[in-house]
């Protein structure tokens, strides 16, 4: 099963007898409350105008729990993210499609957390909302309960101890921009650099101008030069676990299987304990 779908695809689906669940995750990483602005409101966005049937969920409250010692976007409480996806109607035996303002990062972090906890058909929005032909809806749903109850599994998430090992014995991606990962620049997050042994990889590389994905042969020579290939384990971790999923989408659609440090830089950066590299050179 192909971990995106295009436009055409979905208008096509949603036009057939078992249309999928849609969830609109418009979500933006900002700095505006640090800087005394508004911080980007999600469901305002989303009541302007969104694709037909599409109901919205909140990364920061419904896919994430307070931020803290695991980071900044935490996890959610599994009761917590079954109960928000019963409530946008997510069953088991009906497909998923999920979508954001066009990045990408927010819609994979739903996407992973459904694939992650056991839901067996779901799909991304190739270039999110912007791709999206068809008429927008100001209608807020209220679908049928759902009956999705999430199992994670045991494999697919790591702690920081298991990255740093990762690091070592296969290969990590850190899914950040290149600045962030040298250390020449941190704007969040209490010190620069990358994990001792991550390999920088950013997620911007993943994408064309349209910010659609690169086709799968592309994506799989640029993992393939990473050092992702040949059955070599895969781990990814960004700043928080929000931009990591959507590396890990893109190495989904590449075939290569990833596993996601969720806690990421805003976790091991915390602890002053834990070694952190600088510069282009992975160590």
């Amino acid at each position: 099963m192909n971990a995106i779908i295009s436009a055409s695809e979905l208008a096509s689906d949603l036009a057939g007898e078992n249309p999928p669940v849609l969830l609109d995750v418009r979500w933006q990483l900002s700095l505006a409350k640090a800087a005394g602005a508004p911080p980007f409101d999600g469901h305002a966005e989303y009541l302007t105008g969104h694709v037909p049937g599409a109901v919205f969920v909140d990364l920061d409250r419904e896919l994430a729990s307070a931020p803290g010692a695991a980071g900044r976007h935490p996890l959610p409480d599994l009761a917590q993210f079954g109960a928000v996806m019963r409530r946008a109607g997510v069953t088991a035996g009906r497909a998923v499609v999920v979508y954001d303002g066009g990045q990408g990062w927010a819609a994979a972090r739903a996407w992973w957390l459904l694939r992650w906890t056991g839901h067996p058909d779901v799909r991304v929005l190739d270039g999110g909302l912007p791709a999206w032909p068809g008429e927008l809806s100001t209608r807020e749903p209220s679908p049928p309960e759902g009956d999705f109850e999430p199992v994670p599994a045991p494999e697919g998430l790591l702690d920081a101890d298991a990255a740093a090992a990762l690091a070592r014995s296969g290969v990590l991606l850190d899914a950040r921009a290149a600045e962030r990962y040298r250390g020449d620049v941190e704007p969040i997050d209490r010190v620069g650099g990358h994990i001792p042994g991550a390999v920088s990889a950013p997620t911007t590389d993943n994408v064309g101008p349209d910010g659609r994905l690169l086709p799968e042969e592309e994506l799989r020579a640029r993992f393939k030069a990473l050092g992702a290939a040949d059955g070599t384990p895969v781990g990814v971790y960004c700043g928080s676990g929000v931009s990591a999923a959507h590396e890990a989408l893109a190495l989904a659609v590449a075939g290569i299987p990833a596993a996601l440090y969720a806690g990421s830089w805003s976790e091991w950066s915390s602890d002053p304990e834990r070694p952190v590299a600088v510069g282009a050179d992975p160590q």
